[in-house]
């Protein structure tokens, strides 16, 4: 048995043939920048999620970096008003806080949902409060009313981190529309994955996308006149040709990760395994399938996995306070942040994967 994590070749065969005949489309076009296909695809993803704007920019984490950056620039926020992010999260929701000169606020999840803990938030809303980040970690929605209801008590703009969350729904709204803008990775093993690094942000604000494209292209919206200090920082034609090949498979890519989910909640039994609370499939795209291993034994479980040929990986080992970059936030206590670190654990599940392999899976979980 040899089942691994991701195989990103597998996925990318899914679709191949479309994939190999637009990117040919595009290397024959001798256009490799900031072309029809960029427009085209920016366009097919603002109506896919539902907002008026989609800016294509290098990367997830520079999506994230140029919404606050721009904010600055237009005034809505400065260099020391604070951000509340979830505690459990990668490390770029938070860096793209920094590296604005923000301040984190972290919040600590719920140990069921894995998601930022709604009954937290308020009381760590002060004056210098602009910001809730909110992350759909592991591709569940992380969204509810009363998140939406402090937003406006306190007039605070809400971002979302939408990077393992494309497709994913609450009620008539997809993930990515619901706050004031979102940043979305295109990272190859994401959901909708390029063949390469790639990024969007996605608004209804005309100012702020005019603002975060000029931003993106060295602060320049007219040719060698620059009104921001920027940064290069663009999707370039072939990856958007690729996306806009994979999006329009996206939503029964998802709808095959679905099954696999079903499969391990149906099927997963071993005393030492917790499962975080099961959510309708709209709420739900399974970018990742995250368990957790109670008594020490997560480290034992991946190693056993791995000598029975099932790939996993530990989504995030280290939380982001605890990283050296950030050893200012050291000494925060953050238990159940820290005990999600030590005990999760993310099985295999991809378009690609087959019930049959899910099986194989679930039988060597038991075995454990």
């Amino acid at each position: 048995m040899n089942i691994p994590f991701l195989s990103l070749k597998d996925v990318t065969a899914l679709h191949g043939t479309e994939i190999n005949e637009a990117v040919s489309r595009v290397v024959n076009s001798g256009w490799y920048l900031q072309g029809k296909e960029n427009e085209t695809f920016e366009q097919n993803y603002a109506d896919y999620i539902g907002t008026q704007y989609c800016v294509g920019v290098g990367n997830g984490l520079d999506a994230l970096i140029w919404i606050y950056r721009a904010f600055i620039e237009l005034g809505i926020m400065r260099p020391g008003d604070e951000v509340i992010v979830p505690a459990n999260t990668f490390i770029a929701s938070v860096l793209a806080i920094t590296e604005n000169g923000l301040t984190p606020v972290f919040v600590e999840p719920r140990p069921d949902t894995l998601e930022i803990d709604d009954e937290q938030i308020e009381k760590v809303i002060t004056p210098l409060t602009k910001s809730i980040l909110l992350v759909h970690l592991y591709g569940r929605c992380a969204y509810t009313e009363r998140i939406g209801g402090l937003c406006e008590k306190y007039g605070l703009r809400l971002v979302e981190d939408n990077a393992q969350a494309h497709g994913c729904r609450y009620g008539d709204r997809r993930t990515g529309s619901i706050g004031y803008a979102a940043g979305h990775s295109f990272y190859p093993g994401k959901n909708l994955g390029a063949l390469g690094d790639g990024g969007a942000v996605t608004t209804n604000d005309k100012r702020l996308a005019d603002t975060i494209r000029a931003l993106a292209n060295y602060g320049s919206s007219r040719k060698y006149v620059f009104r921001y200090a920027g940064r290069n920082s663009r999707l370039d034609e072939i990856q958007a040709v690729v996306l806009d090949v994979k999006l329009r498979h996206l939503d029964e890519d998802n709808a095959r990760r679905q099954q696999i989910a079903a499969y391990y909640y149906e099927h997963i039994s071993n005393p030492l395994i917790t499962l975080p609370q099961r959510l309708p499939d709209e709420n739900n795209v399974y970018h990742l399938f995250p368990i957790l291993v109670a008594d020490g034994k997560r480290d034992a479980l991946c190693d056993y996995l791995r000598q029975n040929g099932v790939g996993t990986q530990c989504h995030y080992p280290i939380p982001p306070h605890k990283q050296e970059c950030y050893k200012q936030y050291s000494r925060l206590s953050l238990p159940v942040t820290e005990r999600l670190a030590a005990e999760e654990l993310s099985l295999p599940i991809s378009p690609a994967m087959a019930l049959s392999e899910a099986a194989m899976v679930v039988d060597a979980l038991s075995g454990f």
